[in-house]
């Protein structure tokens, strides 16, 4: 079957999508082909917008109360790439929350920098809390102490289950010792649209904010902004950097899509939404199954095993992603009455003796032995995954989504990390990044040589 074809089976069918994107495939406008064209004469050039594309990025950047705003059509991984490059030199050095999107990773190997980690506590369903200010404070003491300080720091707020940190004292701590503060905030772009939400970090304190507005908001897949708030990273470096990662060809039709999205978030019924998960709450809280309301109330956590699969075939519910305790169902403006209600339906028939049980999970301190981009270019061989722990990864292991490496190059493996992973195999999650089933890429070096396979 063909990919459209597939797409438009699914678009008739009775599925319903509590996953992103935002729209929830409800924003109605034209097929694409007809204002779909490349940067002739009064269009503009995105990458040196002086016309429509301009006034569309400062309408964003006043939207958010940001300095500057950048449009991005290679989704908010383009503006991590960016961000970070534009803020940490060559061989750098850079603060980095350890459940970071994968393409903060990527950003640390094209600049070949030094990492310091930023370990989360994580819950008894596996779900990492927010970075403390206690952390942060401690990191950067240290790094005082031994006069080699930070170029950057990048956190993710909030995180991809809807846990946020505290953006304002974190800012506060780090412009203090001149750091400025990175977040990924891709899931956030919904907040400060109404207070049932947490505020937005443009006006907390953030440095460089970037979020995907095809998340929780009305864009479609892909599109993201990048925000300016301060001085701190300067708008030619980022402008330098965008030019690199993001498209020479961007679209007009995506770009024209986001206009229209945050038009819409202006004038979109957010008390309503509000309600409905109010509602939905409440509701909930009488089902026998455990339900976690996060700091992030459009993000509903479901505790169990195997519940995606049942969802689908039997409700006809679509989870956004599934881990081995629990399944995460994102929400926007765009859910109806009807979804919420059919979501209710099934969790009062699902047994509280189908969930999980949780088990407690000691946040894995890794070791950087060598940079990643260093890392990479070092002598490697491939080892048995299960046999390897205590060795030096050459390569980047994830779950995806939401993208987060269990494993990243120059990393030592841990057997902790190496049980987790065997957990979620066993549940059937994607695992990404094995080019062969059941070895992982390991650095040669004096490790390697007291190995035995």
């Amino acid at each position: 079957m063909s990919i459209l074809k597939q797409l438009e089976q699914l678009e008739k069918s009775n599925m319903y999508p509590f996953h992103m994107p935002g729209h929830k495939r409800q924003m109605q406008g034209r097929y694409p082909y007809g204002i779909d064209i490349t940067e002739i004469d009064g269009f503009d050039d995105l990458h040196d917008a002086t016309g429509i594309l301009k006034a569309a990025q400062e309408k964003a950047a006043k939207l958010y109360e940001s300095r500057e705003c950048f449009y991005l059509v290679n989704g908010s991984t383009c503006g991590i790439l960016a961000a970070i490059s534009a803020a940490v030199p060559l061989g750098g050095k850079i603060l980095v929350a350890r459940n970071c999107h994968k393409a903060v990773y990527h950003a640390m190997q094209l600049r070949q920098a030094r990492a310091v980690y930023l370990y989360p506590e994580v819950d008894e369903y596996g779900i990492n809390g927010a970075v403390t200010i206690g952390s942060v404070e401690v990191a950067v003491e240290a790094a005082a102490e031994a006069g080699d300080g930070f170029d950057a720091c990048v956190i993710t707020s909030p995180t991809y289950e809807g846990i946020v940190s505290d953006i304002p004292r974190i800012a506060q701590l780090l412009h203090e010792s001149g750091i400025p503060l990175i977040v990924d905030a891709a899931h956030g772009a919904h907040f400060g649209m109404h207070p049932y939400f947490p505020e937005t970090p443009t006006k907390l304190g953030a440095d460089v904010v970037i979020m995907s507005i095809h998340k929780t908001l009305g864009a479609p897949t892909q599109t993201a902004l990048l925000h300016r708030c301060t001085d701190r990273i300067s708008s030619e470096q980022l402008s330098l950097y965008l030019d690199i990662y993001e498209t020479s060809s961007p679209s007009y039709v995506l770009m024209a899509a986001m206009e229209v999205a945050l038009e819409h978030a202006k004038t979109a019924d957010w008390d309503a939404y509000a309600k409905r998960l109010q509602n939905f709450y409440m509701q909930a809280a009488r089902c026998s199954i455990t339900i976690l309301q996060m700091d992030d109330p459009s993000k509903i956590i479901i505790c169990g095993r195997n519940l995606a699969e049942r969802l689908r075939k039997d409700y006809e519910i679509e989870v956004e992603m599934e881990s081995y305790a629990y399944v995460i169902l994102m929400t926007s403006v765009f859910d109806t009455d009807e979804g919420f209600a059919r979501l209710i339906a099934a969790l009062q028939e699902m047994k509280a003796e189908e969930c999980l049980l949780p088990v407690h999970r000691e946040a894995t301190s890794h070791i950087q032995e060598y940079p990643i981009a260093q890392a990479i270019e070092m002598p490697s061989q491939y080892a048995e995954l299960f046999a390897a722990a205590g060795l030096i990864s050459a390569e980047y292991i994830y779950l995806y989504p939401p993208g987060i490496p269990v494993f990243i190059p120059g990393e030592r493996i841990e057997e902790q990390d190496l049980t987790e992973l065997k957990s979620c195999m066993d549940a059937g999650l994607a695992i990404k990044g094995l080019a062969h089933p059941g070895k992982i890429k390991v650095v040669k070096d004096e490790k390697w040589e007291n190995y035995i396979v």
